[in-house]
């Protein structure tokens, strides 16, 4: 199951090189929040990943080999959190180097974003047509943009009690529940990424 994820590593090799440049291109643009650049430096790698195994039709090829569907599907959710660990790191890096101020909030609210998104695009690439997945997770983030921050307004209004007690929880507690419910979303993810991909067809 390693050899999956470290062939995932030498596929994407010069990929690492664009990669970089383009998180340095944000983080020179000085414009957007940390949090957006390690979100986005977090989701990039793994989203290519899949993309580019639609391209090559990978998956008629790696389950020519000797490894279980559900060995390839795991390969697939760590992969996505060691190219996660990665993606922090290298803009940590880049960050301190251009001496562009962040923290551990940054870190902790974009990782888990990351695995929050991941959750729901993991299982929509064995679903959707390859080809589609792109653009109906481009689409589909765009539509999410729009409707969550008034839905997440109106339920905050409406929903008082709860909002304060969320306000009321301390800064450790709040960001450690926030990390722990995205880490169960994503093992439910993986549960159901599993069983979809094991009565696939290729």
């Amino acid at each position: 199951m390693f050899n999956l994820i470290k062939r995932d590593f030498i596929l994407q090799k010069w990929q690492l090189l664009v990669f970089i440049l383009l998180v340095l291109f944000f983080v020179l643009l000085d414009r957007q929040h940390p949090a957006f650049i390690f979100l986005l430096a977090s989701v990039i790698l793994p989203i290519n990943t899949l993309a580019y195994d639609e391209k090559t039709e990978t998956n008629i090829l790696l389950n020519s080999l000797p490894y279980t569907r559900i060995e390839i599907i795991s390969s697939r959710y760590i992969g996505a959190i060691v190219f996660i660990i990665l993606a922090t790191g290298i803009t940590s890096i880049l960050l301190y180097v251009f001496n562009k101020p962040f923290s551990i909030t940054d870190i902790a609210i974009s990782s888990s974003l990351a695995l929050f998104l991941l959750s729901f695009y993991l299982p929509m690439s064995y679903i959707i047509k390859p080809g589609y997945t792109f653009p109906v997770a481009i689409i589909s983030f765009l539509v999410l943009a729009g409707i969550v921050p008034p839905i997440v307004s109106y339920l905050g209004e409406k929903l008082t009690s709860f909002t304060d007690f969320l306000l009321n929880l301390s800064v450790p507690i709040f960001y450690t529940s926030a990390i722990l419910l995205c880490l169960a979303i994503y093992g439910a993810s993986w549960s159901i990424t599993s069983y979809i991909y094991r009565r696939k067809a290729f």
